[in-house]
C-alpha cells in the first residue's frame, strides 16, 4: 500500500511561526486602536444554524456557504423519494442544520438580537475571526481567511462614520503604512 502524501485542502494554508508573529502583531495593533476608540471585542461561533445564514447573502452568496453534515447517520431519516430525486437543494435542509460562517456581519446581527437586553446602545464592537467561503480557490483567494469588522449598532449619527475614518487612518499608520489614501464614496439612495 502506497503512503499518502500529506497535503492541504485547496484554498487553505499553513502559517509558520514567523508568519504568526507578523499576523499577531497586526491583530494586536488593530485591537489596540479599536479599544482606544471604545470598541469592545466579541467572538461568535465558527458555525451558525444554516437557517441563520441562508437568504442573507442572496442566491449566489448561499452557494458559497460551507454546509456541515448533521452528526451520525444523516441519511437515515431522509425520505427515500427525496433521495431518489437527487436534488441537492431539497436534500440539504434534511441533512445539514449548520454551516460555517461566510462573514462576520450576520453572526453579529444574531448576537445583537440574542443579547439585546444585555448590551447598551449604541453598541460598538469589533471582531477579528476566521470565515469560510466555498468559493473556487484562485491565486490570492482562499476558502479560509480572517475578517476584521468594526461596527456600531443603535446609532444613526454620522459621527460614527467620521470615527471609522479616524480608526482606519490610525490603524494603517500604526501598522507602518505611510503612503495611503482613504477614499469616501457618496452613496446615492433611490
Amino acid at each position: 500500500m502506497a503512503a499518502i502524501k500529506p497535503s492541504l485542502a485547496k484554498g487553505t494554508r499553513d502559517f509558520s511561526p514567523a508568519e504568526m508573529e507578523k499576523r499577531n502583531y497586526i491583530f494586536n495593533t488593530l485591537k489596540k486602536v479599536f479599544k482606544k476608540y471604545g470598541y469592545n471585542e466579541i467572538q461568535t461561533p465558527s458555525f451558525e444554524n444554516l437557517s441563520t445564514l441562508t437568504g442573507k447573502y442572496g442566491d449566489e452568496g448561499d452557494k458559497l456557504i460551507f454546509k456541515i453534515l448533521n452528526s451520525g447517520d444523516y441519511l437515515a431519516k431522509v425520505d427515500e423519494t427525496l433521495l431518489a430525486e437527487r436534488n441537492s437543494n431539497k436534500l440539504i435542509p434534511q441533512i445539514s442544520e449548520k454551516a460555517l460562517r461566510y462573514d462576520l456581519t450576520v453572526p453579529f446581527a444574531r448576537y445583537v438580537v440574542m443579547h439585546q437586553n444585555e448590551i447598551t446602545l449604541p453598541f460598538k464592537r469589533f471582531q477579528i475571526q476566521p470565515v469560510w467561503r466555498a468559493d473556487r480557490p484562485q491565486r490570492g483567494r482562499y476558502r479560509e481567511f480572517y475578517q476584521c469588522d468594526v461596527d456600531v449598532v443603535g446609532s444613526e449619527s454620522l459621527l460614527n462614520e467620521a470615527e471609522f475614518i479616524m480608526i482606519y487612518h490610525e490603524a494603517l499608520k500604526a501598522l507602518g503604512l505611510k503612503d495611503f489614501t482613504i477614499k469616501i464614496k457618496q452613496s446615492v439612495k433611490s
